[in-house]
């Protein structure tokens, strides 16, 4: 997944106004006890980090 897929999935389901904001603040614990940023700035992988948004916001299947 490439990073402009991620954030336009993080857009979709949170909102443009709020999606940078919760993954700036919002820390999972699928992530290490990481916020979306961190891991997202860490290198972790866009598709790893988007897997922990799905779980967490507990998406529908269709989504991962």
């Amino acid at each position: 997944m490439r990073l402009t897929e991620f954030w336009e999935r993080m857009n979709r389901h949170l909102g443009s106004a709020y999606a940078r904001t919760w993954a700036e603040t919002q820390v999972l614990s699928e992530l290490g006890g990481r916020t979306v940023a961190e891991a997202l700035d860490q290198g972790e992988s866009a598709k790893t980090v988007w897997r922990a948004v799905w779980a967490h916001q507990q998406l529908p299947p269709s989504e991962r």
